[in-house]
């Protein structure tokens, strides 16, 4: 079966200004606005593979609305009337709704409900249920984010994926952390156990038992990890976690250090123990990026698998459930998969800029990563 060229597409002005409003306007249906930009992509002379791989769609997706684009032009990227029987909500009710729920909050609440936005609306709940699926709006959810002020974030991005992606010859990569003030709890009562037809249940008051302190270096390699518990959390007990790293790995290895911008970590005491060891090199994680040290996600499993759910009654069996874990981490290592490159994530924290908070503030929050030319 022969090849099937792409259609070309050129737009004018009044084209391009629709299709570049619809792609950018928070109010426009998602559908629409992905066809928008599938679109805009085309008419820039990209391939329907880059467009599907940019966009996170299907070839068939792209060639689909690259060809309705270019016989029916921006009227063909609109929905089709559906069969069945004629709608009672008019546009003009949907639109005033959409911009209700994006624009304005009732008297005296923070965000819309259903019934709410009903009895404002004089429409149905399961009416304005419906407009809201159809737009993807959940008024009742709210989620948290924070970007980094970090004036070196992209060169410290770009320095330690480089770590992950492309290891030094002859070195270990160790991202360390600690996990401070892990607590001792038991339940009040008894746990009921899981059984056929019941969750397992426990009270959700609990006792405490006291607390530790867990210093922890994973090897981004091999998976593998160094752990240690202390009382506390000062930079003494961190040399002392830093003796124990240097006790257990090769002696003939450079060791990199991923390590996050804790005052813990940047002591006289610290900056001495390492000036001593030239082979230790310390790589900074951007301040309010803690995902991008490979550690926290390992924290993350030992509070799932083995923490949360736990009952100690004492520190001290809380610190054997937590060497329990590193010895079946260590026993079966499972490195973690490291697929990002620097530019994807930079990349990707610039459209959420552009989407979220608007071009302004992106510039400002990201001011400092354009000037270093990324």
């Amino acid at each position: 079966m022969p090849y099937r060229v792409p259609t070309a597409l050129e737009l004018n002005e009044t084209e391009r200004a629709e299709l570049e409003a619809w792609a950018r306007r928070r109010k426009t249906a998602q559908a629409l606005a992905l066809r928008a930009r599938i679109v805009l992509h085309a008419a820039a002379g990209r391939s329907n593979t880059a467009i599907a791989t940019e966009l996170g769609v299907s070839k068939h997706t792209v060639g689909k609305w690259r060809e309705r684009f270019a016989g029916l032009r921006t009227d063909g990227l609109l929905d089709e009337p559906r069969p069945g029987a004629p709608r009672r909500i008019g546009d003009e009710q949907v639109t005033s709704l959409i911009d209700r729920t994006l624009s304005t909050h009732p008297d005296g609440a923070t965000h819309w409900s259903l019934r709410v936005m009903a009895k404002a609306t004089g429409l149905s709940a399961s009416t304005v249920g419906r407009i809201w699926r159809a737009f993807g709006l959940q008024p009742h959810r709210s989620e948290t984010f924070k970007l980094s002020t970090d004036p070196l974030f992209a060169e410290k991005v770009r320095d330690i994926v480089g770590l992950y992606l492309a290891p030094p010859d002859r070195a270990l990569v160790l991202c360390v952390d600690e996990k401070a003030q892990v607590q001792a709890l038991d339940r009040t009562q008894p746990l009921l156990p899981l059984r056929p037809g019941q969750v397992e249940r426990r009270t959700h008051d609990y006792a405490r038992h006291g607390t530790t302190s867990l210093f922890a270096a994973l090897d981004v390699k091999a998976g593998t990890v160094i752990g240690r518990c202390f009382p506390r959390h000062r930079a003494v007990e961190f040399r002392q976690f830093l003796d124990a790293v240097e006790a257990a790995v090769p002696p003939d290895l450079d060791i990199h250090l991923v390590l996050d911008n804790s005052a813990t970590h940047k002591t006289k005491l610290i900056r001495h123990w390492l000036a001593k060891r030239p082979r230790y090199h310390v790589h900074f994680t951007p301040t309010s990026a803690s995902w991008i040290n490979q550690v926290e996600r390992w924290f993350g499993l030992l509070t799932e698998r083995a923490l949360r759910r736990g009952v100690h009654r004492s520190v001290a069996d809380l610190e054997r459930a937590i060497r329990a874990f590193i010895d079946t981490t260590n026993a079966e290592p499972k490195p973690f998969r490291w697929v990002k490159t620097a530019d994807d994530i930079l990349a990707s924290v610039k459209r959420f800029c552009l989407q979220a908070l608007g071009a302004s503030t992106m510039e400002e929050a990201l001011a400092r990563t354009s000037e270093s030319g990324h």
